[in-house]
């Protein structure tokens, strides 16, 4: 029941930071990576479970977070460089390093909502 209910919360959350994601220059990507988890997450709240196809989206979300992690003005720079700045005082994302941050955060929360399917996925089929 708990999976149902973390499951449908994860569905709704994604779907509406894929809504969000319209209207960035980069909105194809962006809603299609939400989009993806917010499937398998509804997937999985009806007890329909795809652990290879979580595991090659945590890949991908893992190393998309890497890049966003030491690229040029992204999350390194902004602890280091920048020393973290309030990453959400506005929705505007006024400078590279905020967006590059809030996507790098995006990418951990998908990849834990999938990694917590994936791990489900074990106890529910054994």
């Amino acid at each position: 029941m708990l999976l149902i209910i973390l499951n449908s919360i994860f569905f709704l959350a994604f779907v509406v930071f894929a809504y969000f994601n319209f209207n960035d220059k980069d909105a194809w990507l962006w809603v299609s990576i939400y989009l993806a988890a917010a499937v398998c997450c509804v997937l999985a709240a009806f007890q329909i479970f795809l652990p290879v196809v979580y595991l090659v989206l945590i890949l991908f979300y893992l190393v998309y977070a890497t890049a966003l992690f030491f690229a040029r003005d992204g999350v390194r720079d902004w602890i280091i460089k920048y020393k973290h700045p309030s990453i959400a005082e506005s929705m505007q994302a006024t400078k590279p390093y905020i967006e590059k941050t809030r996507e790098f955060f995006g990418l951990l929360i998908i990849s834990a909502a999938l990694a917590i399917n994936y791990f489900a996925t074990a106890n529910f089929l054994s």
